[in-house]
């Protein structure tokens, strides 16, 4: 279906993917100074997702990328496609799931393994 994923930057401002199906990021967003208006602007991206625009571009390499546009402001930019016709189909996960997706935070510094296991090489 689809998931926001929210992270750190290495500069500790917070940004989110959306991810498809399987997993692969189809955009990132810009930076937040705080978590909450990460949270808040993705909510509001999954209430107006039939008024995004996507403006389509050709880069000098040959790649195809999107900017997302919510009103008159970039909300967010694609990853890098090698055709347009697997840009269209990023375009449609879009369209079809980012409404209903949920969001995975990790934006956490918490460890997710005890440190003695991994000290100790344990495999779960």
């Amino acid at each position: 279906m689809g998931a926001f994923v929210i992270s750190r930057r290495f500069n500790d401002e917070y940004k989110f993917v959306f991810t498809s199906r399987k997993g692969k990021v189809i955009f990132t967003s810009s930076s937040y100074e705080l978590k909450f208006e990460c949270e808040e602007d993705i909510e509001k991206f999954k209430l107006n997702v039939e008024h995004a625009k996507f403006l389509k571009f050709k880069g000098s390499g040959g790649k195809y990328f999107f900017k997302l546009m919510l009103g008159e402001v970039q909300f967010a930019m694609s990853r890098k496609y090698t055709t347009e016709l697997l840009l269209q189909k990023g375009i449609k996960e879009i369209v079809l799931y980012a409404s209903k997706a949920e969001i995975l935070d990790f934006s956490s510094n918490d460890l997710i393994f005890d440190n003695e296991m991994v000290a100790e090489g344990e495999v779960l």
